[in-house]
């Protein structure tokens, strides 16, 4: 299952069915999970553990040192989970002791051609970036948030579920759940109801959360104010307790 041109680190470890292609180059320190396809030309290095059935395209790199000047070669890790595609000239960068020391991606996520992850990032599951979206350190990106081609995410930023970045969104503060988003800079434009529509919300449960956008945006209220106006609706709503949290917890400022 290796190409005879492909070079694998007898320090790393995959499994018997990892597929490797041609020039690919897999150094010491990379665990590879069953069901996994490395393509011609990708670069993955440690330490580096990559899970099961995920799919690596031509050209990638996986796992390469942080893009920081304050790394010092420290052996800091990218964790990759399952089921993930990561498309042709994407860079996936490992973490840095500055941080917990490591870049964490889930299940089911969809890397387009050129974006970037850099290092200590936190990226959830079934989340789509599209072709050359980059994201500085130490962003967090929660599950279902879909960041359009050419979106730029400033480090520290955390973009909320089910979220929706327009193409070319410039984002300096954080997105809150459910809420979609576009600009230079990026500004709230409603919330994402379409793709919410599409996971199978109920039309209760989508007028709820545009309600919690008006409360948030629309009301005048000030921000610990409209928390506690979203807070109110969750028992009736459970899925407006991760807007409240988020917006509890915010550090940055929001899109506004």
């Amino acid at each position: 299952m290796i190409h005879p041109s492909a070079l694998v680190d007898p320090g790393a470890e995959l499994d018997p069915s990892v597929e490797v292609g041609p020039f690919a180059v897999i150094e010491s320190g990379v665990r590879i999970g069953a069901g996994t396809r490395i393509g011609p030309h990708a670069v993955v290095r440690g330490p580096t553990s990559i899970g099961r059935d995920n799919r690596i395209f031509q050209f990638a790199s996986v796992g390469e040192d942080p893009q920081d000047k304050k790394y010092g070669g420290e052996p800091t890790r990218l964790e990759i989970g399952d089921r993930n595609q990561i498309r042709e000239f994407a860079t996936l960068h490992r973490g840095t002791v500055q941080d917990q020391g490591v870049t964490r991606i889930g299940d089911d996520n969809l890397f387009m051609a050129y974006t970037h992850v850099a290092h200590d990032c936190r990226i959830g599951n079934r989340i789509i970036m599209a072709n050359a979206a980059s994201l500085g350190g130490h962003v967090e990106i929660q599950d279902w948030a879909i960041l359009g081609g050419f979106t730029i995410v400033h480090q520290f930023c955390r973009i909320g579920a089910h979220s929706f970045c327009a193409m070319g969104s410039v984002l300096s503060r954080n997105v809150p759940p459910y809420v979609m988003v576009g600009g230079h800079p990026a500004e709230p434009h409603g919330i994402n109801g379409e793709g919410l529509r599409r996971r199978g919300f109920t039309p209760e449960s989508i007028q709820a959360i545009k309600r919690a956008y008006r409360s948030l945006y629309m009301s005048g209220l000030k921000l610990d104010e409209a928390v506690q106006r979203i807070r109110g609706m969750v028992d009736d709503q459970p899925e407006l307790a991760i807007f409240a949290d988020f917006l509890a917890a915010t550090n940055r400022g929001l899109v506004r």
